[in-house]
């Protein structure tokens, strides 16, 4: 049996689509930021300042424009502290929302002081049963998923819930704060849904499914979304059925609600393509791959991130079929797009990298192939941090490319520092621990296997 590469969790995030996208539409001309070094003579001034840099500041964030909005808002930040100080709920905002920016950039490490100092100042002025102080338990938590720091992720998910709960308590249900604990949940799910904790994901897309249906009725659109969260869970354990039923009920109740063209139609039919890909229907899923892509050039427009998600997607199918020009062509616009609109360190590109790397792979084309996931390890390395799965991924995939290359030292060696990583995040037991182990200790006999699962 041939080596698999290791994709990263990010791509499995894009096939399955859980949540519905937000268009930001980039216009031909872009709003141009502009920074005034002011010395404002009044308090007032500086708050009118603060209001003017902030309002273009949103402009930039929904066209699209992260980086160039983020001097705008360290404009804002240093004026707020000069008005009310470091300790003030409106400064906390300010770093909440410099963290959403470099998150956006994928720039996690970059995101993870600015939520820190957030949620600490939120924790003292605000206390810890406090909206704003759950969301930041739950901002915080989400930045130390992407960075593969899951202790510390978890037991902030865990402070969060446990903040939203009591506030929804409070209400006794009436008020809004079953948004956060829903989300929160959700969100929980999903890092042990990562980890391989199949038992316990389920245990919490069933609690946020039920928590829906309860406050929402059971034909809401987020019902749609608990469904399919639990569809994939059912399609990664191998469940097929289930998943589908599961998909085609979510698609259902999308279709009575949206319009033909609405994204989250492209998430359905994205997610139900995953599913024959899963089970080598390669004929039932190119169909769908191309009616959600389609959807997104239309709705979103041509260079958008999810367009590119869907061009990924179609490319997979290729190249596991063998058509590698075909793959080629789809990954190379996929990756055009990802780094036009992430820019070039974003973990896409990385994706997009690591799978393009495999087509050339498939052509015997080893010194590109080997170029190339050396480029998704660096960007993998530089924005989540080396102790990331996704990095132990990269290593992986360089493994397998040295080994297919005849350099079986450095096949072992990028193999074990794949383990390493991967073990040190997963833990021992995980499928993809396992796998990669199989590959390290089959090496000698040629007889390592395929990795699913990134």
């Amino acid at each position: 049996m041939k080596h698999k590469h290791v994709f990263s969790y990010l791509l499995l995030c894009l096939i399955s689509a859980s949540a519905p996208i937000v268009s930001h539409m980039l216009p031909a001309q872009a709003l141009e930021p502009t920074v005034k070094s002011l010395s404002p003579t009044s308090p007032e001034e500086a708050l009118s300042e603060t209001n003017r840099l902030s309002r273009q500041a949103i402009e930039l964030y929904q066209q699209g424009y992260y980086a160039e909005a983020v001097p705008l808002v360290e404009q804002v930040l240093m004026l707020e502290e000069s008005v009310y100080g470091e300790r003030h709920p409106e400064v906390a905002n300010t770093l909440s929302n410099l963290a959403l920016l470099y998150q956006e950039q994928g720039l996690y490490s970059e995101a993870r002081p600015y939520s820190q100092r957030a949620l600490g100042i939120r924790i003292e002025l605000l206390g810890r049963r406090h909206p704003d102080t759950a969301y930041s338990f739950d901002s915080l938590a989400g930045i130390d998923k992407n960075l593969g720091r899951y202790t510390s992720a978890r037991s902030l998910y865990e402070q969060a819930i446990v903040a939203y709960e009591e506030l929804y308590q409070e209400a006794e249900g009436e008020d809004a704060s079953y948004v956060g604990l829903a989300t929160s949940l959700n969100n929980l799910a999903g890092l042990h849904k990562n980890q391989g904790n199949y038992t316990a994901a389920r245990t919490l897309y069933e609690r946020t499914l039920a928590l829906y249906e309860t406050t929402l009725g059971p034909e809401h659109l987020s019902i749609a979304t608990g469904l399919n969260n639990l569809a994939d869970l059912d399609r990664i354990e191998g469940n097929y059925e289930a998943a589908l039923s599961g998909y085609i009920l979510a698609l259902n109740i999308r279709d009575a609600r949206l319009d033909e063209f609405h994204p989250s139609i492209a998430n359905s039919l994205n997610n139900i393509a995953a599913l024959h890909q899963a089970r080598e229907d390669y004929g039932s899923a190119l169909p769908l791959y191309e009616r959600a892509l389609s959807i997104r050039e239309t709705t979103l427009g041509p260079e958008h991130p999810d367009v590119a998600a869907s061009l990924n997607n179609l490319a997979e199918v290729y190249r596991i079929q063998e058509d590698y020009g075909t793959a080629l062509r789809l990954h190379e616009r996929a990756l055009a797009i990802w780094k036009e609109t992430r820019g070039e360190t974003h973990p896409d590109v990385a994706t997009s990298l690591n799978n393009l790397a495999e087509v050339h792979r498939g052509l015997t084309e080893y010194e590109k192939a080997l170029q190339l996931h050396e480029q998704a390890l660096a960007i993998r390395e530089t924005s989540l941090g080396e102790e990331h799965p996704a990095v132990g991924a990269s290593l992986n995939n360089v493994a397998g490319v040295y080994q297919a290359m005849g350099d079986r030292e450095s096949a072992v060696l990028f193999y074990q520092r794949a383990l390493d990583v991967m073990q040190a995040a997963l833990g021992e037991a995980h499928p993809d621990v396992v796998t990669i182990a199989s590959n390290l200790a089959g090496i000698e006999a040629s007889t390592t296997i395929e990795l699913d699962g990134f």
